[in-house]
Order: C-alpha cells, then sequence, then structure tokens
C-alpha cells in the first residue's frame, strides 16, 4: 500500500466516515444518494453536508454524476466503506463475544473505533478471530474444549479462506442499526 492512500486513511474523522456510510446506504437502499437525504439521515444541514463532501471528494472517494448530481463512492471510495464496516462488524462480535459486554455498548464503541483500525491491523484482527472461532468449533466439536470455556460467536469467519474475502462481502450487519449515527 503507498503512503499517500496510508495517509488518506488516517485522515478519516469520525464524522467523514459517517457520511460515507451514509452514501453507500443509500445508494443500497434507494439506488441513489443527494446531499439532502445525507443531511436528512444523519439530521445536518445541506450547507454542513456539502462542506463535508467537497473534503471527501478532494480525497477522492465520492463524486457527483454531472447530470443528476448524485452522489456516488469513487472505487477507493467503496473500498473504504467495505474496510470500516469490515472493521466495525469484526470489533463489535469480538468486543460482544469475546469480552463479554452488552450488545449496546459493543455496538457505541465498535462505531467509535471502527476507522481507527488500519488496514493492516483489520486483517490480521480477522486471522486471529477466525482462528480462535474456528479453533474453538472444532474443539466444541470434538468434545475437547476445556472446562468452562463457552466461547461461541454468531460470526461464522470459518466460511471465509481471507480477510479480503471477508471484506468484500460487508454490507453491514444486522446489528447495525440508524441510530449509529449518533455515536
Amino acid at each position: 500500500m503507498n503512503t499517500d492512500k496510508k495517509n488518506k486513511e488516517a485522515e478519516l474523522s469520525h464524522s467523514m466516515v459517517h457520511y460515507l456510510l451514509t452514501i453507500h446506504k443509500l445508494k443500497e437502499d434507494r439506488g441513489y444518494a443527494r446531499v439532502t437525504d445525507i443531511a436528512r439521515d444523519l439530521g445536518l444541514t445541506k450547507g454542513s453536508v456539502s462542506t463535508a463532501l467537497n473534503n471527501l471528494k478532494k480525497k477522492n472517494l465520492v463524486k457527483e454524476e454531472e447530470d443528476t448530481k448524485f452522489l456516488l463512492l469513487t472505487s477507493e471510495g467503496h473500498d473504504e466503506v467495505h474496510r470500516i464496516l469490515s472493521s466495525r462488524t469484526l470489533l463489535y462480535y469480538f468486543l460482544r463475544d469475546f469480552v463479554g459486554v452488552s450488545e449496546e455498548l459493543a455496538e457505541r464503541d465498535s462505531c467509535q473505533m471502527e476507522h481507527l483500525m488500519s488496514p493492516e491491523t483489520s486483517e490480521k484482527f480477522f486471522e486471529f478471530m477466525k482462528t480462535l472461532a474456528c479453533s474453538c468449533e472444532d474443539l466444541q466439536k470434538s468434545g475437547k474444549l476445556p472446562k468452562g470455556f463457552n466461547f461461541k460467536t454468531t460470526l461464522d469467519l470459518c466460511d471465509f479462506t481471507t480477510a479480503e474475502e471477508f471484506m468484500e462481502g460487508q454490507k453491514g450487519d444486522s446489528y447495525l442499526s440508524d441510530d449509529h449515527k449518533d455515536s
């Protein structure tokens, strides 16, 4: 990964991430995203959304269709959204299933941390969780799980071969509510 891309990722603020995720969600749900839709979804003014979108355009994460003014994620923006959703999903299930915090706390904390995780850490985190989840599943099936060890997760990482495959498949998760934008 080149230095420019690393710097671009490091420069994304929590609010910028929410703009990207909102554009992605609107595009998936409605087929289009407009400044007014983003403003309504995030509870902001059109002016503040326009200013933030200009910053995302400068980072080549968002572009505007000339004839319709619909907002689109660039290929780089799309990749970034999937990386963020993957990080959030992994963090949520790690906190809830491995650490044992409540769903509400896992949701809030994963939302706060998602954009801070580097791509390398996301990949290593996936590998760690997959190894633990799949090893525990195998041990449980064989009856060799240590007594009192009750690890279970509903995130089926054993179906994925690589972190990249996992990231490409991320569209969000059912635990992601519409009020995640408040975090």
